[in-house]
């Protein structure tokens, strides 16, 4: 049986040739991305472990992306729901509105460090895009995102946002146009280009070297929120849920990280996939649903794939958590048991959001939305004193069109 280390951060605990747990992670890629991995991977080392690097990542999480991030009580919807006290870490406070922020930004710094004027980048929801298109301004660099058609129409604002950052899109008329094909377009670009560009995979998905890079940018999140919780509380509350939205996994690893140690009985894990349309057999919930072992964008993971191991199309309202697999740190979690992962289906997501925004000042996006839908269900059955996290990663702006046409006059505008 596989087992967490104890004092260990879990984007460390992988073997010699990548795998967490032994069958999760790894390096699947082609002969040609051998030498920049390797380089990438001796880089990255050297620069966590920089005391230089390091102050400059902190100045710029402080005074470019806005950390720390507020930690905040939903009095309203406590009393609403009239179980366990609800909370959230406002993660969308921070620069451009969710917590790719923090991989863009150290994505950036790596790059620089590199001496590459060029970065490509891969998105759904269009944040990753967006925060790149954003880091890539702020530090000089000349930026590509790759992105599916289907996303382009679905989230206009975030489009919007990249071209005003000088960001070329490159749309990706494959497969299902979504990111899983975003992400396929933009490996094959940086295999032809690896010499005088970088790439940041936007999320804990992809060769090992990617999933680290990203899993040590958010876990800023849960450095704040741990120091936050203990000066509310004066200590880690005997019963603390964290609920996160689960897509690829770099938001739910970040708002994770720093709890990994403690007693999952004191501080539980809940992973919330997106379970696509009720109606519909297509989802994005690998996890929830029993998906087999498969590889997928050079990483062995859960995926959805059909009889003979083809990728299967998913389904989601949330173009954030439209995807077919998940970062193998979430794999091992599950088998671990450290974790426990469900799944909201887009009716669920919709509720939510209208529940949140009508008890709070708050415009939870339709990712996080997933997963306050499974917190406010579960503290309705938990004692006043169990306290439930929402991470609400991102912000209600980019989904301002799908929320209109889903809600009508229901709709509450995003500030």
């Amino acid at each position: 049986m596989i087992k967490l280390k104890k004092k260990v951060p879990l984007i460390d605990q992988h073997d010699k040739n990548g795998f967490w747990g032994g069958k999760f992670g790894g390096n699947f890629i082609p002969e040609t991305l051998k030498k920049p991995i390797d380089d990438l991977t001796e880089n990255f080392e050297k620069l966590r472990n920089d005391k230089n690097f390091l102050k400059k990542r902190d100045y710029y999480f402080q005074n470019y992306v806005g950390s720390p991030t507020r930690f905040i009580k939903l009095d309203n919807l406590s009393d609403y729901i009239n179980g366990a006290q609800i909370w959230a870490k406002v993660v969308s406070d921070a620069n451009g509105g969710a917590h790719k922020i923090y991989n863009a930004v150290v994505h950036a710094l790596i790059c620089k460090s590199m001496g590459k004027k060029y970065i490509v980048g891969d998105t759904g929801a269009g944040y990753a895009g967006k925060m790149l298109s954003m880091a890539a301004k702020k530090f000089g660099l000349k930026c590509k995102i790759f992105m599916g058609a289907k996303d382009i129409k679905r989230q206009k604002p975030n489009c919007d946002a990249m071209k005003k950052n000088g960001a070329q899109i490159i749309p990706v008329y494959k497969g299902s146009q979504t990111l899983v094909d975003a992400v396929s377009e933009c490996m094959r670009y940086w295999v032809s280009n690896c010499d005088t560009t970088h790439m940041c995979v936007g999320s804990t998905v992809g060769p090992n070297i990617f999933v680290k890079i990203c899993g040590w940018s958010t876990s800023q999140i849960s450095r704040e929120l741990k120091s936050q919780i203990i000066e509310e509380f004066g200590l880690i509350p005997k019963k603390l849920k964290l609920y996160n939205c689960v897509g690829g996994g770099s938001s739910s690893y970040g708002f994770w990280s720093d709890f990994m140690d403690l007693n999952k009985k004191q501080v539980e894990f809940i992973g919330v996939e997106a379970g696509g349309p009720r109606k519909s057999k297509k989802h994005a919930a690998p996890l929830t649903y029993g998906s087999r072992i498969g590889v997928l964008h050079g990483a062995m993971q859960y995926v959805n794939q059909d009889k003979i191991g083809q990728i299967e199309e998913t389904e989601s309202i949330s173009a954030g958590l439209d995807y077919p697999g998940v970062s193998p740190l979430h794999c091992f979690l599950k088998d671990t048991k450290r974790a426990r992962y469900t799944a909201a289906s887009d009716e669920d997501a919709l509720k939510a959001y209208q529940i949140v925004t009508k008890y709070e000042s708050l415009q939870p996006s339709l990712e996080p939305s997933h997963a306050f839908h499974v917190a406010i269900s579960e503290s309705r059955k938990l004692s006043k004193d169990t306290i439930v996290v929402v991470n609400s990663c991102g912000d209600a702006y980019k989904d301002s069109a799908i929320l209109k046409k889903r809600l009508g006059k229901k709709y509450v505008k995003s500030n």
